[in-house]
């Protein structure tokens, strides 16, 4: 009856009792814990008091699961005021079941994912996925070994930039041992597996303009749920699209656009997060002098993704200047930076075509 009453967004594995009991979230924010055997339903706590979010915004809770030893949940809540930095509604946030629950970040996320595997070594666990965004580009974080780490993909489309329209995003097994994860109008192969810390494989695989609400590998067959208008637009079409996951190579080249900084005061020698290079077209990297004196900006890349970094180019966009560095036909990296020599203010962004 408890839960009859709630928009259930996600169920995840117990930390305690992983052999009766599932956490279960709803959207507006409560937590609850269901025993499988009995159904006792019991509340856990209120996330939007757990993680104070602010007045006057609306919570949105779409993303759960739990991996070596923590639970993970994601508020995508996001509209203008947050785009404008009046206030910052997103939550990115962990709790290990007993003491407080602690934000990792106050930017929207919309979909946490972890592959439980009996065959995991016990001091590393399962890796973890949350995938978000900001008025950047797209955050995908990734939990392994206890340790975060936080890399950046492109936009594939601004249509997306709303609570609303964000809420459909996930990832999904598809295949045995296989991830397909679709971000803000690209498709993605996504391995389950980490080395080292760090994530290997990421490609993309399509741009696309379809509403995926979800996904799910069945008899064979890849299944895509569609919500492509609803009734305020006008006729709904929720219709089913069956195929194979290599289908999806055809949809559209994989292109988009994102930024690594943005009017942003950085220190001496401070880098940006990794931004996915590899499986784009031909790429252009913007950089913005927002400052009064130079700029001293590097431009890193990692070939093989294991974090092992390299100065590709030194660049100098004078004060108040811009400058376009044209990455040449065919080079590619797995992952892209730029790292300020010198204190400066500056904005950096890509464009993959």
């Amino acid at each position: 009856d408890v839960l009859a009453a709630e928009r259930v967004t996600a169920i995840a594995r117990h930390l305690s009792a992983p052999r009766d009991k599932v956490f279960v979230l709803a959207m507006e924010g409560p937590l609850y814990e269901l025993d499988v055997r009995t159904l006792e339903t019991t509340k856990v706590c209120d996330l939007t008091e757990e993680l104070a979010l602010p007045p006057g915004s609306q919570p949105h809770f779409k993303g759960m699961a739990s991996a070596q030893g923590r639970l993970v949940v994601a508020n995508n809540s996001y509209d203008e005021r947050d785009y404008l930095g009046k206030h910052a509604a997103g939550r990115l946030a962990w709790w290990d079941g007993e003491g407080a629950w602690e934000t990792l970040e106050e930017s929207p996320y919309i979909e946490v994912s972890a592959k439980t595997s009996p065959c995991s070594a016990a001091e590393y666990g399962d890796t973890l996925y949350a995938l978000g965004w900001d008025r950047l580009s797209v955050i995908l974080r990734v939990l392994h070994g206890g340790q975060w780490r936080r890399y950046r993909l492109p936009f594939g489309s601004h249509a997306w930039e709303h609570t609303w329209n964000t809420e459909w995003m996930r990832i999904r097994e598809v295949q045995t041992e296989r991830y397909l994860m679709d971000a803000f109008g690209i498709f993605y192969d996504l391995s389950v597996l980490t080395y080292g810390g760090h994530v290997w494989g990421v490609r993309p695989i399509a741009s696309h303009l379809r509403v995926v609400p979800d996904l799910v590998h069945w008899r064979g067959m890849l299944v895509l749920a569609g919500d492509q208008t609803d009734n305020a637009t006008g006729q709904p079409q929720s219709g089913l699209w069956f195929g194979d996951v290599d289908d999806l190579w055809s949809w559209g080249r994989p292109a988009g656009w994102g930024a690594l900084w943005r009017d942003q005061p950085l220190e001496r020698g401070e880098a940006s997060d990794p931004f996915l290079m590899t499986g784009f077209g031909p790429g252009t990297l913007h950089l913005a002098n927002d400052g009064e004196g130079a700029a001293w900006i590097e431009i890193e890349v990692d070939p093989l993704g294991d974090g092992d970094w390299h100065v590709l180019e030194k660049l100098t966009v004078p004060p108040g200047g811009y400058l376009a560095h044209v990455f040449p036909e065919g080079f590619g990296a797995h992952w892209l930076r730029v790292r300020a020599v010198n204190a400066c203010t500056a904005t950096a962004v890509v464009h993959y075509r």
